[in-house]
Parts: structure tokens; C-alpha cells; sequence
């Protein structure tokens, strides 16, 4: 491979994080305010049938069967991100040895690229952050 071929390699895998990295970024946040608002006004609606004596809410209960349910994703999470507390298995050490060659030459970089997007991306769904990052890429 020639040192051109190398290089528009590693500019495509900077160039496609980095735009991937923003488009996760701002679309994640986009859910989470969605996600947030409808979680808001099912508590209030909550709240407001039982100010009426329309529904006898228990939320001791409510709040037991929450943390539980955060408990759960939080797991599920750390499972699928692969962190994990337990000891490492034979398959995983075996594969665990060719990792660093391929990290260094492709996940290195786009992970930092990815990374950077995705700041910029969760930042920019607030239109004064938006304006604060244009203003910082004009010269004056």
C-alpha cells in the first residue's frame, strides 16, 4: 500500500467518524429531550389524576419499580459495551492479542473522530451552543 492509499484511508476514517460521531450526537440528543418530555407529562398527568382523586398513585412503589428498571438498562448496557467485572475467558484472551495492531491503525482513529462529532453533535441541539461554536471558527 502506498503512502497515498494509507493516507486517504485514514482522512476517510477521520472525515466518516467525525460526521457519523455528529450525526449520533445531536440525533441522541433530540431522543433524550423527546424521551424526557413525555416521561415529564406522564408523572404530571399522574400527579393530576390523583389531585382529582380520580387514581390513588403509590410512589414508593413507583419509585422502587424505577430504580429497578434503571438498574436493568444500566446492566444491559455496561453487557453490551463489553465491561463486564468477571474474569476473562480463553476466547476473549485469544482475541484480545491481535487487538492492538488493529486498533492503532483504524479504531484509533476513528474513535477519536467519532468522539469529537459526537460532542459537537450533543452540543449543537442547543442553539446558543450552536452560535458559540460558529462564532469560534471565525477568524476576527
Amino acid at each position: 500500500m502506498s503512502i497515498i492509499e494509507s493516507f486517504i484511508l485514514t482522512a476517510a476514517t477521520l472525515g466518516g467518524g467525525f460526521f457519523v460521531g455528529i450525526l449520533i450526537g445531536y440525533v441522541l440528543k433530540k431522543v433524550i429531550k423527546i424521551v424526557a418530555v413525555i416521561a415529564g407529562l406522564f408523572l404530571a398527568g399522574l400527579a393530576y389524576l390523583q389531585y382529582h382523586q380520580v387514581a390513588n398513585i403509590n410512589w414508593n412503589k413507583l419509585q422502587q419499580v424505577s430504580e429497578g428498571e434503571l438498574t436493568t438498562v444500566a446492566n444491559l448496557t455496561m453487557e453490551i459495551l463489553g465491561i463486564s467485572s468477571g474474569s476473562i475467558d480463553g476466547h476473549a484472551a485469544a482475541t484480545t492479542t491481535s487487538f492492538p495492531l488493529a486498533m492503532t491503525s483504524f479504531g484509533i482513529p476513528l474513535a477519536g473522530s467519532m468522539s469529537a462529532g459526537f460532542s459537537i453533535g450533543f452540543m449543537k441541539g442547543d442553539k446558543r451552543q450552536q452560535e458559540e461554536i460558529m462564532n469560534s471558527f471565525t477568524v476576527n
